[in-house]
């Protein structure tokens, strides 16, 4: 046991002699100078960022690229009369405020108010009937049947006249 101490006593006396260098620092202070001798670095400034504009999208009544062109015979090119126009003091309705392609026949209701259409889209099922107003080119609901829903519609002619132009909705059909 009490060699165990010695050897025990000993190596950490041989530890403390390592750690005591009696006070030359001069490798440590020769770095310290060197790199105090390096010029000093430049901050970078911040860069200067462009103020935001915002973006006004001023196509939104021109024809949507997803739908295809519709094509017209310059020479058999219908043209409009005074007789066929807008009424611009109606009040209008919802379903106006949306294009008619995003509209599809659902299904049909009967009671005694009549038929009505179930159209799909602008965020639900609406119920229509002849004499309602849908999409955004003034078009009428003339007719309700168990297939389809025929809708005429009132576009510019492009030389400010007005055409009325016939569309139909379709019943969807489920699978």
């Amino acid at each position: 046991m009490k060699t165990l101490r010695f050897v025990l006593a000993i190596s950490l006396l041989s530890f403390l002699q390592g750690c005591g260098s009696g006070g030359d620092f001069s490798d440590l202070q020769s770095f310290m100078d060197e790199v105090r001798a390096k010029p000093k670095g430049a901050i970078e400034p911040v860069p200067k960022f462009q103020p935001y504009e915002a973006f006004t999208y001023g196509a939104s009544s021109l024809r949507s690229p997803f739908q295809p062109p519709v094509k017209i015979d310059m020479v058999r090119r219908e043209k409009g009369s005074q007789e066929v126009k807008p009424d611009e003091a109606r009040v209008k309705q919802f379903l106006e405020g949306f294009n008619i392609e995003v509209f599809e026949m659902v299904g049909t209701l009967a009671n005694a108010g009549g038929v009505f259409a179930l159209v799909s889209g602008a965020g639900g099922v609406h119920r229509v009937k002849v004499g309602d107003f849908l999409g955004r080119n003034y078009g009428r609901i003339l007719s309700i049947d168990e297939a389809k829903v025929d809708v005429v519609e009132i576009v510019p002619d492009g030389e400010g006249g007005w055409l009325e132009r016939p569309r139909s909705l379709s019943l969807k059909e489920r699978s």
